[in-house]
């Protein structure tokens, strides 16, 4: 008993003697725990987990994915021109149907070696290619076809995904012939962890469960935006546009008045960032006075006044994608004040039979749109559109290669389409990035 009092009172004396120096002590340790963590961050590699819609193949990995591992021959710039990338300068002889690139030699692969023109492949149907000697890579085509140097951004690999790019494919896991997860690693040892989802659910729960950090591209936020433990930024994506398609072949709208009247009747400004053309309004070939088409319900109800006359009782059948069932409803509502009922129905792909569609569309950097308005083109002219014009148009603007003579075509083509408008432009869509904190 007499020694614990001795070493207690030993402690006690030891504890006033050099409390300070013990305070100090206890402070600069938590100091340098919070310190430590915090600077963590910056030093030790991160490894990000995102998440993603969608079922791939391995040669079929969204864009946001493939430009992490490799380039083009070419990769568009800020104005949608394309800008050297493998290839260091091209030109076209024969009005466009010959197209020669030169390969910059000092670009090496990420497994060491050298990348020359005979490792660089595009698999185009109706594309002859041949490689003269290590740097040169020609293309020759049947028809003239401008936008040629804009086709061959997309990023080339040699097998194994093996790339250029900043990141490399450390992994890459299969569910049932799809992948299921790609983990990419830079030269600094940062990690980047793509994993894919078949739906918008399934992408949220693996978020509530902790399986992602990151879900990229998301149309709807909640439930995030509401939580304390999460961040959520938005972004409009002007290379995309709210599109309403009109089938003008239907009886009731195969005249461009109707068209435009149903157009005027719907409050755009309302449903978000608005869209005016289908070329992107940062590209070098963007017309912005073409037609707007500002909200304005009484010279909509004037434009159909003689038209409702002989049709009493006009219906609409209007199919939407899914994700975009709440502006479909919005059109509902504003064509219901015009005298316009409207069916709506949802479809996750193209219908067949409808009188307007409602979709996302995907704008090209190009500002070539053959496969969506010409005539000819019947499996994928969605509106099922047939003008000489615009189809002429269509013709010289892919074949014309110098830059101010296309421009000036493509200028002509978004003002002669907005004027007959087989489809309404309306809104950049918005999209969400949820990160954890």
């Amino acid at each position: 008993m007499q020694n614990f009092r001795y070493y207690l009172r030993l402690v006690s004396a030891f504890l006033v003697k050099f409390r300070l120096f013990i305070i100090l002590s206890i402070i600069l340790g938590i100091s340098t725990f919070f310190v430590f963590n915090y600077m963590a961050k910056f030093i030790t590699p991160q490894n990000e987990i995102i998440g993603l819609v969608g079922r791939y193949h391995s040669d079929t990995l969204p864009q946001e994915v493939l430009q992490e591992i490799s380039l083009g021959l070419t990769k568009i710039g800020e104005n949608k021109q394309p800008l050297p990338a493998i290839a260091r300068e091209w030109y076209s002889d024969n009005q466009g149907k010959t197209w020669t690139f030169k390969i910059n030699k000092d670009l090496k692969w990420q497994d060491g070696t050298s990348v020359t023109s005979q490792n660089i492949v595009y698999e185009f149907s109706d594309v002859k290619t041949t490689t003269p000697d290590d740097e040169t890579i020609i293309f020759n085509i049947e028809n003239s076809f401008s936008p040629f140097p804009s086709i061959v951004s997309k990023p080339v690999y040699k097998k194994g995904l093996i790339g250029v790019g900043d990141y490399k494919v450390e992994k890459i896991t299969f569910s049932s012939q799809y992948v299921k997860e790609i983990v990419l690693k830079n030269k600094n040892g940062k990690k980047k962890t793509y994993r894919f989802f078949p739906t918008t659910e399934s992408l949220k729960t693996a978020f509530k469960l902790g399986k992602i950090d990151v879900i990229d591209d998301l149309l709807d936020p909640e439930p995030f935006d509401d939580w304390s433990t999460a961040s959520v930024k938005r972004r409009v994506e002007k290379n995309q546009v709210v599109t309403l398609f009109f089938n003008t072949k239907s009886q009731f709208l195969s005249e461009k008045e109707v068209r435009q009247a149903l157009f005027y009747a719907i409050d755009k400004n309302s449903l978000g960032e608005r869209a005016y053309s289908p070329i992107q309004p940062n590209s070098w070939a963007y017309n912005p006075q073409v037609k707007s088409y500002e909200y304005d319900i009484e010279k909509a109800k004037k434009m159909l006044s003689d038209i409702l006359k002989d049709n009493k009782s006009v219906k609409i059948n209007l199919v939407s994608s899914p994700s975009l069932i709440s502006i479909a409803q919005k059109i509902v509502d504003d064509w219901k004040k015009i005298g316009i009922e409207t069916t709506l129905l949802i479809s996750s792909i193209i219908p067949t039979e409808y009188d307007a569609f409602l979709t996302i569309y995907d704008i090209p950097p190009d500002p070539d749109q053959y496969s969506l308005w010409h005539t000819t083109q019947t499996s994928t002219n969605i509106s099922k559109y047939s003008n000489p014009r615009i189809d002429k148009l269509l013709e010289d603007g892919r074949s014309v290669i110098d830059m101010e003579e296309r421009k000036k075509i493509y200028i002509d083509f978004q003002r002669f389409l907005l004027e007959d408008l087989p489809a309404g432009f309306i809104v950049h869509p918005v999209y969400y990035t949820v990160t954890r904190k």
